[in-house]
């Protein structure tokens, strides 16, 4: 029994590290993708791509972890019986319920690494990701640009391009700028050059040089035509008019960024349906791997990648299941103390259901020697 423990604990370890690095290499790629799309459209700072994707993963990681198990048991169990060595334990008078206290073994551990993550590693993840996004629309526009690019910001309101400076003395070289003001006038500035000044009393412009500004009103035959040799813009750096107490404020009233002692003492339906997922991984796992002994050892005949497919397809129902819930509890159409188990009930029912079909003796048909 010992050696059975042994094996079936080291085998399913090792496919869970494979399927885990696999899935985290592909998250991490299309995750870097996007986030340097917005870095290259001006949503977010190049500097700050690398701490989104690490905040990021960590708040995919629970879900990533329970689908790398819940594949690993599924590919192990398939594999002792596609190769028969099922055979060799059942004839040492081992069962399929044999398979329970090792998987457990692995299950629960994880389970509980599930539950720090996602009520406490998680919403502190999401709250940095809130914080790191704030931070960024609260600097002044000339922060944002970027040499070489085109730069939006306040929803497309201003549009900025720059090239780098020629001269020493300069922060910017050639600018383009095209701005919407308030009246829907619609500004485009050229200049040769540009710096910053701060005035007196602390306020900062940015000063462009030998230029032109070009007001044209969409729908009205007005054009107005002005050349200068140093225009002065005012910078309102935003940096000033929030605090970091207050920006943290504003992170944690999105859901997902608050702390789960926040969320209990809301007492609101949403703050409950978040709590519910929060709970719904770590038993999914369990639930999930378990379910995985029967499933393995009902098609022994499935090729190479058919547990992988239907691993996908149980875990994606177990999922969707679960994220219908948390909707029908946030909208008040599920009470939480129903909602919190239905689902893992539900399955853990399945589960029994297919491990008594497996388990049970059939009695042997009559047959008639006449």
């Amino acid at each position: 029994m010992s050696l059975f423990k042994r094996a079936v604990v080291s085998e399913i370890l090792s496919h869970a590290g494979v399927v885990l690095s696999t899935l985290l290499i592909v998250w991490l790629s299309v995750l870097l993708v996007r986030l340097l799309g917005e870095a290259a459209g001006g949503s977010i700072g190049a500097e700050v791509v690398f701490s989104l994707a690490v905040f990021s993963s960590i708040t995919a990681l629970p879900v990533i972890l329970t689908v790398s198990l819940f594949i690993a048991v599924l590919s192990t169990v398939t594999r002792s019986f596609r190769e028969s060595e099922m055979v060799v334990w059942f004839t040492s008078g081992l069962s399929l319920k044999d398979w329970i206290t090792p998987i457990l073994r692995c299950a629960v551990p994880v389970a509980i690494l599930i539950a720090l993550l996602t009520l406490y590693a998680s919403p502190w993840a999401y709250r940095q990701m809130s914080e790191y996004r704030q931070r960024f629309e609260l600097r002044s526009d000339l922060s944002k640009v970027t040499v070489g690019q085109f730069i939006e910001t306040e929803d497309g309101n201003r549009v900025f391009f720059t090239e780098s400076p020629e001269q020493t003395e300069d922060d910017l070289g050639k600018v383009v700028a095209r701005v919407i003001d308030e009246e829907g006038w619609v500004n485009v500035i050229t200049a040769n050059s540009a710096h910053i000044e701060t005035a007196d009393n602390g306020d900062r412009f940015l000063v462009l040089k030998q230029g032109q500004r070009y007001d044209v009103l969409p729908g009205a035959p007005q054009l107005r035509l002005a050349y200068f040799d140093s225009y002065g813009v005012r910078l309102e750096s935003k940096d000033d008019q929030s605090s970091p107490e207050n920006i943290r404020a504003k992170a944690e009233q999105h859901i997902k960024g608050r702390p789960t002692t926040q969320l209990l003492t809301d007492q609101t339906a949403k703050s409950w349906a978040q709590i519910m997922w929060r709970l719904a991984l770590p038993l999914a796992v369990i639930n999930l791997c378990l379910l995985a002994i029967p499933l393995g050892a009902v098609n022994p005949r499935l090729g190479k990648s058919g547990d992988v497919m239907l691993a996908g397809l149980i875990g994606l129902l177990y999922m969707n299941l679960i994220n219908l819930s948390r909707g029908w509890i946030a909208n008040e159409s599920l009470p939480f103390g129903i909602g919190v188990w239905m689902v893992h009930a539900l399955f853990a029912l399945l589960m029994i259901v297919m491990f008594w079909q497996r388990l049970r003796v059939k009695a042997p048909k009559n047959r008639d020697n006449s």
